[in-house]
């Protein structure tokens, strides 16, 4: 099974990062692949909401199901929830954001475990980690 991995340090406390990451339905403010981000059903804070991305550049729609948000640990993950663009099957996301002690910054984990299509299986990870994981940390 494929895994997709992106990590970095943000200026930014522990605290404040997941205020902004929490928030399931509003990732279009820092995903830049995003054009568009909105709760279809449920809400920010309970598991089994849904939410309808709406990528730039002409790149579709697809929905995203809440699996878990936990505040303790500053964590949460997703699934699709139904078809993608991508042709990733079984696709389980995390993101977690941890406290970097010595500068009171903040580091952020984004992965993705999925199936794919063996010839499609590495450039998915690519495209996962770099074009949504990798940027959606760096926004």
């Amino acid at each position: 099974m494929p895994r997709a991995y992106s990590s970095g340090v943000i200026e930014a406390s522990a605290d404040q990062v997941w205020s902004i990451v929490r928030e399931f339905g509003r990732v279009d403010g820092f995903l830049p692949p995003v054009k568009r981000s909105e709760l279809i059903e449920g809400n920010d804070q309970k598991v089994g909401s849904i939410r309808r991305l709406t990528l730039a550049d002409g790149g579709g729609t697809l929905d995203e199901r809440l699996l878990d948000l936990d505040d303790r640990d500053r964590q949460l993950s997703y699934e699709f929830a139904g078809e993608n663009p991508f042709g990733a099957r079984d696709y389980r996301a995390t993101v977690r954001v941890s406290p970097v002690t010595d500068s009171k910054g903040a580091f952020v984990e984004w992965w993705a475990d999925f199936q794919a299509d063996p010839a499609a299986a590495d450039e998915l990870v690519g495209v996962f980690a770099d074009g949504v994981f990798g940027a959606g940390i760096a926004g």
